[in-house]
């Protein structure tokens, strides 16, 4: 069993050694290890001290990038180098323990394909954590994964579950329900976290909103991603309902209670407009179909072949 660390690392210089020597502390129980960095665009001499690592340990691997491209993009290109059997990822700021590596593992045996991370005992300033537990009991409610922490940095993962995850943007936080969408099983263990001694947090309450977006379009390509014309069709359908609805009332006016057309003119006008507007929604549905189509044989759908 080899095992492959990968931490994404953004102006975490002061911070690197000390966990450099507990990586080193930690995997020393396994035959086969491997850290790969990846260097997000740092400017405080993160990249010097990463060098370094590599050029006297060929157990350690630097990533590095033209420039800061966040989080979800190092996990990405940090998956694709992994040769490991199990991939772990954890962030480069120290809050979290390499000590629980052995945790995870055993809990991954147990039969898991992914086991993240809680921080039940959270060491970070309330205008983090309160968000933070808004924003998990948001995501828990919206996807159905019943875990406490998804953006934990800590996770473990089988090499099977990191080859089906597509990660850009945000997407990052919600691996957990990537995951799920695949049907694979998911875990999680209480970790120890640990206050920040050196920098500073690179996030800002800004993400709750940009997680936000991530979220629905997560759920979005879920749900419709194989039916479009269900999601386009449905909202075609409500504006032509209305559209009828607002003609047949002009009409009944007209023919029932002899008041002219002119009196409900703009009724007549705005019933038109939804009817070409529900007509827009179902050609786009038709075309997203199509789209569908064309594409679902590129999909890689097997999960595995015994035999």
């Amino acid at each position: 069993m080899k095992i492959s660390i990968v931490i994404p690392v953004f102006n975490e210089n002061e911070s690197l050694p000390n966990l450099k020597i507990e990586l080193d502390k930690n995997l020393s129980a396994y035959p086969e290890w491997e850290v790969i960095f990846i260097d997000d665009g740092s400017s405080d001499g993160s990249t010097e001290c990463l060098k370094d690592f590599c050029t006297q340990d060929p157990h350690y691997k630097l990533i590095e990038f033209h420039r800061n491209y966040g989080k979800a993009a190092a996990l990405s290109e940090g998956f694709k180098m992994a040769l490991g059997d199990y991939v772990m990822t954890m962030d480069a700021d120290l809050q979290d323990d390499p000590a629980e590596i052995p945790n995870f593992i055993s809990k991954l045996e147990e039969g898991y394909d992914l086991v993240s991370g809680w921080k039940k005992s959270r060491k970070d300033p309330l205008n983090k954590t309160m968000p933070s537990k808004l924003f998990n009991f948001v995501t828990r409610l919206m996807t159905g994964v019943k875990i406490h922490d998804f953006n934990c940095g800590i996770k473990l993962y089988k090499s099977s579950v990191i080859k089906t995850l597509d990660l850009y943007g945000g997407r990052h936080r919600y691996i957990p329900a990537l995951a799920r969408q695949k049907n694979f099983k998911i875990s999680e263990i209480v970790v120890n976290h640990r206050p920040r001694i050196y920098g500073e947090t690179k996030y800002g309450s800004g993400r709750i909103f940009h997680g936000f977006f991530d979220l629905l379009t997560i759920l979005f390509l879920n749900r419709y991603t194989q039916r479009p014309l269900h999601l386009f069709g449905f909202f075609g359908l409500f504006c032509i309902l209305i559209s009828i609805g607002c003609e047949t009332y002009a009409l009944y006016d007209k023919f029932v209670n002899g008041i002219p057309f002119q009196i409900h003119f703009a009724l007549i006008v705005f019933g038109a407009m939804v009817f070409a507007l529900g007509l827009w929604f179902f050609s786009i549905g038709l075309i997203a179909e199509m789209i569908v189509s064309a594409q679902q044989g590129n999909e890689d759908r097997v999960k595995n072949i015994v035999g």
